[in-house]
């Protein structure tokens, strides 16, 4: 008798334990509008179509990831609802986008929406709902601003970042130069603009002698690179989104013009824009990376690449592989999934920008090696280094070291 009382106090005391712990398990679990026990649904705002539509592959390679993710259970059992809307590159449209996603379709955050136009256009609207503009798909250096804008958080290394990793170069390599800018008449082009401008510093005056832009609704951008050329310049500055780029490589060529030629790094894909443009137009060509380039014999063997290739091959077979947005989409697909999961089972916005800003040393798949993702409560900026390359037969070659391209002040 003793013996069975004894077990049924065990056992009540255990069944006890067990209510107690489930309670404190349940008590854990926080979720605002967007986040259940089945489900994380993300928004997402793309050009799918418009003058920016080359870009629309890295929301087709995101989802691609996301249901990945879901194939193999998804995140802490939760499986990614990613809805994702076109906003014809359009500030208009995104904004009406951005408040469906947020008003109409419920969703906890808003993911990786590019261009800057767009993301400028709904910044202050996502800070005011409080909902996450988390690892917008543009550099703009204005997206790394935690005290004023604390729901909203790049991911690509800044524009003006980059366009002083090129300042550096010319100042080095061409200290005489004299350079002639194409660049995209928006937030864009002139962050793009003020980084190399800044990088010259006081000499940006002589060296810089004419400045070209472009409105993004132009069918072609040949009259402002004959102008250029007409100047006189001898150095050739393309800050340009990829339609863009490659109409600058050609139209170089064709007019037998051989500057020293830089081109920004969204439009330096080898699939969407030097392919296109020809390969034999873009040697030499020099540019600033932070991805593995697919078509780089280099990572052939490495863990990273098979990676990329096994998720493509499985997952998003359509897909061009040398198409450097499709990696884009891969390694900001790979940042988010990190965040989620460090979330736990506290799925609140407030939650999601907090892990947003802990992320220490994480080295993605697809991003060269000793670029490591880092961000905190005031480093809104997830990459800030970068790595010179020059384009040579079909594909681009690193040179020199690992520059940080963090701007200071």
């Amino acid at each position: 008798m003793k013996i069975t009382q004894s077990r049924l106090a065990t056992t009540f005391l255990a069944a006890g334990l067990l209510a107690m712990a489930s309670g404190t398990a349940m008590a854990q679990k926080k979720y605002d509008t967007g986040a259940t026990d089945k489900e994380i649904k993300i928004g997402n705002i793309m050009p799918y179509s418009g003058p920016a539509s080359a870009y629309g592959v890295i929301g087709k390679t995101e989802a691609a990831y996301f249901k990945m993710i879901n194939e193999q259970g998804g995140i802490n059992g939760r499986k990614i609802n990613f809805v994702s809307y076109d906003d014809g590159y359009s500030p208009p449209k995104a904004v009406e986008q951005a408040r469906k996603l947020v008003e109409s379709d419920e969703v906890l955050f808003i993911f990786n929406s590019l261009g800057t136009p767009s993301n400028s256009a709904i910044q202050k609207y996502m800070n005011s709902k409080k909902v996450p503009q988390l690892f917008v798909a543009t550099g703009a250096t204005k997206w790394n601003d935690p005290k004023h804008f604390p729901w909203t958080m790049g991911w690509q290394p800044n524009y003006q970042s980059e366009g002083r990793i090129y300042a550096k170069y010319l100042m080095k390599e061409k200290p005489n130069a004299k350079i002639g800018i194409l660049y995209q008449n928006d937030d864009f082009g002139k962050d793009m603009l003020k980084g190399l401008t800044d990088g010259l510093g006081a000499k940006a005056k002589t060296m810089i002698i004419a400045e070209e832009p472009y409105e993004v609704t132009v069918p072609t951008i040949d009259a402002q690179v004959v102008a250029l050329k007409s100047k006189g310049a001898d150095v050739f500055v393309s800050f340009t989104t990829p339609k863009f780029g490659a109409q600058s490589i050609k139209k170089v060529a064709e007019l037998g013009w051989k500057p020293v030629f830089i081109l920004n790094n969204v439009a330096a894909s080898v699939g969407s824009v030097i392919k296109p443009a020809g390969f034999e137009n873009a040697q030499g060509i020099i540019s600033a990376a932070y991805a593995k380039d697919a078509s780089d014999p280099q990572w052939k063997d490495d863990a990273g690449m098979k990676k990329f290739d096994d998720f493509l091959a499985k997952h998003f077979p359509e897909a061009n592989r040398l198409d450097g947005s499709v990696m884009y989409g891969f390694n900001a697909a790979q940042t988010m999934v990190h965040v989620l999961k460090a979330c736990g089972d506290n799925l609140t916005r407030a939650n999601v920008m907090k892990q947003a800003a802990s992320i220490k040393g994480l080295q993605l798949d697809g991003v060269l090696p000793g670029i490591k993702i880092s961000t905190s409560a005031t480093d809104f900026a997830p990459l800030e280094q970068l790595q010179l390359m020059k384009f040579t037969q079909e594909r681009w070659q690193l040179f020199g070291d690992i520059i940080s391209a963090e701007v200071g002040g």
